[in-house]
């Protein structure tokens, strides 16, 4: 019996069939690729794996290569009254007290996803995660009606447990509470967690959940956002997770450096709007939740968001036009710096036409492959006179951006592919000179942690480490 089945086993025409149905998916794969005229860099990252490794470079494909763009999140039937939920003001751009760069920024972000111009918003900074977390407690203590909230990571460690046991306890006293955790970014932390605030009368619910069959649908498209909405009047927007390491810098650093921003005003239904969206594209009911129009300040501001379903790279865009439009200067923070070609062009020719160009980076992020890539881009921004700074006191994880006096961008995008193409984001773009001014002041305090990276020494670094950034820089498109 095993004779007869090594022989059939060994018959050519079932290896050449074999051969033949693998050459053919191969060949298919690459023609797929080719006919969805992206981004030719990483169609060419995608058509190099596959030549050159088949096998794995199919499997990456299936799972990571697909696309969903164009996909429709919530009908237009409910987009329609989310907005008329929204009670936003017409404004007339024109008629703003903002410069010629901001009105360049509202109109594209207008074009773009349709995004409303809110004036008359304050907004308070955190820089640490143990005050942003104190404020954060605190607002949901007070929570009378309702608390959306929205995280890519939810740790059952100390604070995710004070997180819990606040939203807890507002659900017990009747107030409505939904959260949405991403499924992926929150996989170490087990079910049971997630069950016992479902037991308390929390709604809660994980984003793509990636599960067989729809694994291979769904592991590549997380939602990174991190947004709050409290009663309609209190909003929070930043880079901060809910995790101990975005206080005390985890096992891996000394310190997290991070920015979180507290908002309150029109802009807070903007935030409200954004997660009612997602709410529903999880197939939840509809969320019409009253919200404040109330005037609280006197800054301008839009909610800029984008992912992989959305026709135009929204927040990409955003960024090209900020920086091309820029006068004076541009100051950037990035955990990761992996910017496609048309981001890395813009900050290359702002820099070469006298623009002071600023970049800061981690030292070492907490990730080894990102560093990686993030550096094989150092040397091609020298030479254009971008002035690269490496950030030495722990982990920087800001996202922000600074251009001219009145132009800036705090949220959940990091300057690279993955923010742009695949991840759901969102960032509040604020059009303020006071607002601006006290991010500079942030940005010029961390620049006394950070060690301005020189081309004469940079370049003298070991080859082998100049091997492994090139390396992960073709790969870069599709980390």
């Amino acid at each position: 019996m095993i004779q007869q089945i090594s022989s059939f086993a060994l018959q050519p025409w079932i290896y050449y069939s074999l051969l033949t149905i693998y050459s053919l998916t191969v060949i298919l794969i690459l023609v797929v690729i080719l006919s969805e005229n992206r981004n030719p860099v990483k169609s060419l990252a995608w058509v190099t794996i596959i030549i050159l490794l088949p096998a794995v470079g199919i499997v990456l494909y299936i799972f990571f290569g697909r696309s969903i763009k164009n996909k429709r999140m919530i009908s237009r039937r409910n987009r329609r009254r989310l907005r008329r939920a929204e009670h936003s003001e017409i404004v007339d751009i024109n008629e703003q007290d903002i410069s010629e760069l901001s009105r360049g920024e509202v109109r594209l972000s207008q074009s773009l996803a349709r995004t409303h111009y809110y004036p008359g918003n304050d907004v308070k900074v955190y820089t640490n995660g143990a005050a942003k977390f104190a404020a954060l407690l605190a607002d949901i203590a007070g929570a009378q009606h309702y608390i959306n909230l929205q995280y890519y990571i939810f740790d059952n460690d100390a604070i995710g447990r004070k997180v819990a046991e606040a939203l807890m306890s507002r659900a017990q006293a009747g107030v409505k509470v939904r959260v949405i955790y991403d499924h992926v970014g929150s996989l170490r932390t087990r079910n049971k967690f997630f069950r016992k605030m479902r037991r308390a009368g929390v709604e809660i619910h994980p984003f793509f959940r990636v599960t067989f069959p729809s694994f291979a649908t769904r592991i590549n498209w997380r939602n990174h956002r991190k947004l709050c909405i409290i009663d309609g009047r209190i909003g929070y927007i930043g880079g901060m997770n809910i995790a101990d390491r975005y206080i005390d810098g985890g096992k891996n650093f000394d310190s997290w450096r991070d920015t979180h921003l507290r908002v309150t005003g029109p802009i807070v239904s903007a935030l409200q709007y954004s997660f009612a969206v997602d709410w529903s594209f999880m197939g939840q009911d509809l969320i019409e939740d009253s919200v404040s129009s109330a005037r609280t300040g006197t800054m301008g501001a839009q909610l800029v968001s984008s992912g992989p379903t959305s026709q135009w790279s929204n927040i990409e865009l955003m960024f090209i036009r900020a920086i091309a439009g820029a006068k004076r200067r541009i100051y950037i923070q990035t955990p990761y710096f992996i910017p496609s070609d048309a981001l890395l062009k813009a900050v290359q020719t702002a820099a070469l036409s006298g623009v002071d160009v600023r970049v800061m980076i981690p030292r070492r992020s907490d990730s080894r492959m990102l560093t990686y890539a993030s550096n094989s881009y150092i040397s091609e921004c020298l030479q254009a006179g971008v002035k690269i700074y490496f950030y030495e006191t722990g982990m920087l994880h800001c996202k922000m951006m600074l251009v001219d006096d009145d132009v800036s961008s705090v949220g959940s995008a990091n300057f690279d592919f993955r923010s742009f193409e695949h991840n759901f984001e969102a960032n509040l773009f604020v059009y303020s000179r006071d607002f601006n001014a006290r991010m500079t002041d942030i940005f010029m305090a961390d620049m006394r942690h950070c060690h301005r990276v020189m081309s004469s020494n940079w370049n003298s670094r070991p080859n082998t480490t100049k091997a492994a950034e090139s390396i992960l820089r073709l790969l870069s498109p599709i980390l």
